[in-house]
């Protein structure tokens, strides 16, 4: 053991690598729902760090994690975050996760003062690791140095696992009703036009009276496809093609021009075809479908959007996105001029802009280290948390004259949760040569006060959610998810309650208790410290 100590001592980098490996392995063991996920990285370091204590990182490595952590989601949730904010729904949940954190925080400092062996700098450690904040230990660290980490590594799994294991007993006892919808997938209609009253309308007409959602793609006539034109006045044995994520208001828009007529234009593909381009360019990331003008000599009318596993609707104001894929229907000799205006490469939706990154992280670290003064606490500064705050602004804002601060989906997934990775491998690796003692010492006590302020966490939040807001039980578990942090309780909440409101809350309420478990224990730590 000692020789495998000394070994990775002096290959420190062989030995993050090492506990990322392992870790990633570790974490994606599944037990009945339960994972660790990237937190088995922190464990992993631990062990590596008491097997080799002589073992020395240097803080800058983890904090670049950090950094990069922070700044992905911020830029990935800036919009929910500040739509959060200015709606009723948004403002409800972001209440009921604010007053769980407080009365997190209030249990965390009643056990300092009441519960013997217990001190501020590990309890703020099991407050942090309760919550699963990595950016709120990181507050901790700077002012205690590397005690906070053994409070923050004992109660880190029951932040994980109390949460799941609650939101699976509410939903197992109480069975609430969930309106199970899949992920949104485009139908098609044909429908012959017979009804009396639209003979001369023109297509333009007949699309402003349908439903939000639904709309005129294409026209056969006389044996031929044609795009849907706004000047063309319907006709007789005309036939359309309705598209719509939303089958019922498809068919109610259908009745409208006459009855269903299925097979004809689909199976023609002679005159119109349907395809799919990758949005990897950047003159049209970014922009509302309404501000993409298309040469009308192409033919092209674009049916939806396809963003992860969920297909759009091509509304006026829904906003192209890198990574995104649009299905556009067209001659196919228009094919490779579309491909050249969408870009079309799944290489570029990975590509980051590296100039609005440097200018970003500059800005909020800029930001973060401005000193503030409070009263009763002096001056302090906002450090990581004025980062995500600024990542939150310019996500919302997504680019600032030729500064692109928007991200692909795919390479801000892998920009934060490597940054992620690292930190909790290098806090792992630099607290495992006292992590063992502590937790021969005071561990069972830690690991019950971590168990105790997740558990008021959960609980406060759905009381509020639920009983005084009465807000669906989809959104409420969003909001815990947001509200403990890690993913894994999201991906929780998803399988108990398959619809979008859990993803949505986590976006709304993540970023916010972020910033807010950072301040608090920042003021904390700076005040007790």
């Amino acid at each position: 053991m000692e020789s495998i100590g000394n070994f990775l001592a002096a290959q420190p980098l062989l030995a993050v690598f090492f506990t990322i490996a392992v870790g990633y392995l570790l974490g994606a063991v599944n037990i009945k729902g339960f994972a660790l996920g990237s937190g088995a990285v922190l464990f992993v370091g631990l062990a590596v760090g008491a097997a080799a204590p002589q073992l020395k990182l240097p803080p800058l490595l983890g904090n670049v994690g950090l950094m990069l952590f922070l700044y992905g989601v911020g830029i990935a949730y800036g919009a929910q975050f500040l739509r959060g904010l200015t709606s009723a729904e948004g403002a409800k949940a972001n209440i009921a996760a604010l007053v769980a954190v407080a009365a997190a925080l209030g249990l965390t400092l009643g056990a300092v003062h009441w519960l013997p062996g217990v001190a501020l700098a590990e309890a703020l450690g099991a407050f942090s690791g309760a919550g699963t904040s990595t950016a709120a230990l990181q507050a901790a660290l700077t002012v205690f140095g590397t005690n906070p980490a053994t409070g923050y590594s004992v109660a880190y799994p029951v932040g994980v696992a109390v949460p799941i294991l609650m939101l699976g007993l509410y939903n197992a006892i109480a069975k609430p009703k969930v309106d199970r919808r899949p992920a949104s997938v485009m139908h098609a209609e044909e429908v012959a036009v017979e009804e009396f009253v639209v003979f001369g309308m023109t297509l333009a007409d007949a699309a402003r009276n349908l439903p939000r959602g639904v709309s005129i793609a294409a026209l056969r006539r006389g044996h031929h496809n044609l795009a849907a034109n706004d000047d063309t006045e319907l006709q007789r044995g005309d036939v359309l093609l309705l598209t719509g994520t939303d089958q019922v208001a498809l068919r109610h828009a259908a009745l409208r021009f006459g009855p269903s007529h299925p097979g004809r234009m689909l199976r023609d593909r002679s005159d119109l075809d349907y395809t799919r381009f990758f949005i990897s360019n950047p003159r049209v990331a970014g922009k509302r479908l309404a501000d993409l003008a298309l040469p009308p000599e192409l033919g092209a009318r674009i049916l939806h959007l396809r963003r992860s596993d969920a297909d759009l609707d091509p509304l006026p104001d829904r906003q192209f996105e890198f990574g995104d894929r649009v299905g556009v229907l067209a001659p196919r000799e228009s094919f490779p001029a579309l491909s050249r205006i969408f870009g079309d490469s799944v290489r570029g939706t990975g590509e980051i802009s590296y100039i609005g990154v440097g200018v970003g992280v500059t800005l909020g670290l800029g930001f973060g280290a401005i000193a503030w003064t409070l009263p009763f606490v002096g001056r302090f500064s906002l450090g990581f948390a004025g980062l995500l705050l600024v990542a939150l602004l310019l996500g919302w804002r997504r680019r600032t004259g030729r500064l692109k601060w928007a991200m692909p989906v795919s390479a801000n997934l892998v920009l934060r949760n490597f940054g992620l990775t690292l930190f909790l491998a290098v806090v792992g690796i630099s607290s495992g040569a006292t992590f063992a003692a502590a937790i021969a010492h005071s561990g069972l006590l830690y690991l019950l006060l971590g168990s105790a302020i997740v558990a008021v966490l959960v609980a406060v939040t759905l009381l509020i959610a639920l009983v005084l807001f009465r807000m669906p039980f989809d959104a409420a578990a969003g909001i815990v998810a947001g509200v403990t942090g890690n993913p894994a309780i999201l991906g929780f909440a998803n399988r108990i309650a398959p619809t979008d409101k859990p993803d949505i809350g986590y976006a709304m309420i993540f970023p916010s208790m972020t910033v807010v478990k950072i301040l608090v224990v920042q003021v904390v730590a700076v005040w007790g410290g």
